[in-house]
């Protein structure tokens, strides 16, 4: 089998990303060899590969988890354009894993050349080591005011020769409307490519869904190839933190009395916010993000996660009022967590001449710490200890690095060499290791001592709950999805052959 397939979506957040690994875990079944790939990715939330030379270099977290689904380790090849929100106007660019420019609206159309060509080249490098390679969409396919320079969306299927399928989420309502149009907004060339429809999220009788499918098909010549049912399940490595919804997940049953309420601000430019995922999974913990002061006052953990624009952000937490409610659950002795950007706040001074380029600005004072911004970023796997003994597993992607500390700070971890990471002063904790919770053994102690300092006292931790396990079974799951949804025998036909000869073009159409 050879071949490939381009995953669109009607919207963002649509379904494209678990879509996609749900298909190379489907094809990692059959046999084949699969990778995924998205030629450019704009998400906060990214994951760190180490290269041959030993050198860190960073991926969209979506990739990095399509790529398990196919049962391979993440490859920087998988996203080699990785743009990374800053502001509403500027992003870092992410070039093959390594940050190398500053995109806006003003200068993208002197970088896009050199973007589309490192994407191109990558997927073509791909698909000569692969059996099939499933590309993921950005977006929508019909944003026509960027089509002239799209290279993720139809402008890589043109060039890669790339059968499309479009992916829409019905629980939004008006899934109809979005397909139709999708395709009736395309140029002819673009639609002879767009072979048809997979529905996601569908709740209720298959049957009274069947007449719209058959119109569908009817106005636009194309067939569904399956509808997706709701899983709740499927919360795991969500590419965009807005998708999380308050709660993540679904809470098990405490294995003690107590319930653990952990409360995650969502920052305006929360970045890597899959850090709390790993305590979401424990039984008896409730995690939400909030931006509502009143909720960090009834939770017994509150968690600043990373973020992607520190000073901007620790500004915002002033104006919203959260910054107060913050230094009022620490001073009445409440466990706080800081997590890289939020680490950096709880300290006493930040100095950034390279993010926000704003000088030195005040922290929250609660770590004697300082930061200072580092024009090098550090992306790098992490490896260490905690407490001891207990192991811990993480990485690094931060411009800052703490420059002056008080004498005898105790650290939260240490790397393997023994050099302490992040501080400790009674309850309140920081570190610059995203993933640390996904160590299971330090994310037990963590949440017992938590709970110790909240006064749960009844709140026990699970002792065989596994985040790796967590994550495979959700990956089973996606694939179970597609083998039992899906029209697979259409699918496979569609990959080996390409879109089908003959599709209608749907009026009006773009202009070519």
């Amino acid at each position: 089998m050879s071949g490939g397939l381009l995953v669109a979506g009607t919207t963002s957040d649509a379904g494209k990303s678990v879509l996609t690994a749900g298909i190379c875990r489907w094809l990692r079944r059959q046999g084949v060899r699969v990778a995924p790939f998205k030629a450019q990715n704009m998400s906060n939330n990214s994951a760190v590969v180490v290269g041959p030379d030993g050198r860190g270099g960073e991926l969209g977290r979506a990739q990095a988890m399509q790529a398990a689904a196919a049962g391979l380790a993440p490859d920087l090849r998988f996203n080699p354009v990785l743009l990374k929100p800053g502001s509403d106007h500027a992003s870092q660019v992410v070039l093959l894993g390594e940050a190398v420019d500053t995109v806006t609206a003003g200068n993208f159309h002197t970088l896009r050349p050199r973007l589309a060509a490192t994407a191109y080249a990558a997927l073509a490098e791909l698909r000569t080591e692969y059996d099939v390679v499933v590309c993921e969409g950005a977006g929508s396919p019909a944003e026509i005011n960027l089509r002239a320079g799209d290279y993720v969306n139809m402008g890589l299927a043109r060039q890669a020769a790339l059968p499309t399928i479009v992916v829409g989420d019905i629980d939004r309502g008006g899934v109809f409307a979005s397909m139709f149009g999708t395709v009736a907004l395309l140029d002819a060339a673009d639609q002879a490519l767009v072979a048809g429809f997979v529905i996601n999220k569908f709740r209720g009788d298959l049957g009274l869904l069947r007449p719209g499918l058959d119109m569908l098909r009817q106005v636009t010549g194309r067939p569904t190839y399956g509808v997706l049912p709701w899983a709740l399940d499927l919360w795991l490595d969500a590419e965009d933190s807005l998708a999380y919804g308050r709660v993540l997940g679904r809470p098990a049953s405490p294995r003690g009395t107590d319930w653990l309420d952990v409360a995650v601000v969502r920052l305006p430019r929360i970045s890597n916010a899959t850090d709390v995922e790993a305590l979401a999974t424990e039984p008896g913990v409730r995690v939400r993000l909030t931006v509502e002061p009143a909720e960090l006052a009834a939770a017994d953990l509150v968690v600043l996660p990373g973020s992607k624009s520190t000073v901007a952000d620790l500004a915002w937490l002033r104006e919203t009022g959260l910054a107060d409610a913050v230094r009022a659950h620490a001073a009445a002795g409440r466990p706080l967590l800081g997590i890289c950007g939020g680490f950096q706040m709880l300290g006493r001074v930040i100095h950034d001449r390279v993010e926000s380029r704003r000088g030195s600005v005040p922290g929250l004072g609660l770590l004697p710490v300082e930061i200072t911004f580092d024009p090098r970023k550090t992306v790098r796997r992490a490896e260490g200890f905690a407490a001891g003994d207990v192991p811990v597993h993480g990485y690094e992607i931060h411009h800052g690095r703490v420059s002056a500390a008080d004498p005898g700070l105790p650290p939260l971890l240490r790397h393997a060499d023994g050099a302490g990471e992040g501080a400790r002063l009674g309850a309140v904790h920081g570190t610059h290791w995203h993933g640390a919770f996904e160590s299971d053994a330090f994310r037990r102690r963590f949440l017992t001592e938590v709970a110790e300092a909240a006064g749960r006292t009844g709140f026990k931790v699970a002792p065989d709950t596994s985040f790796a396990a967590a994550r495979e079974r959700t990956l089973d799951l996606l694939g179970d999805l597609v083998e039992e949804h899906l029209d697979t025998a259409a699918l496979w036909r569609l990959i080996e052959d390409g879109a089908p000869p003959g599709l209608p073009f749907v009026p009006p159409g773009a202009p070519g």
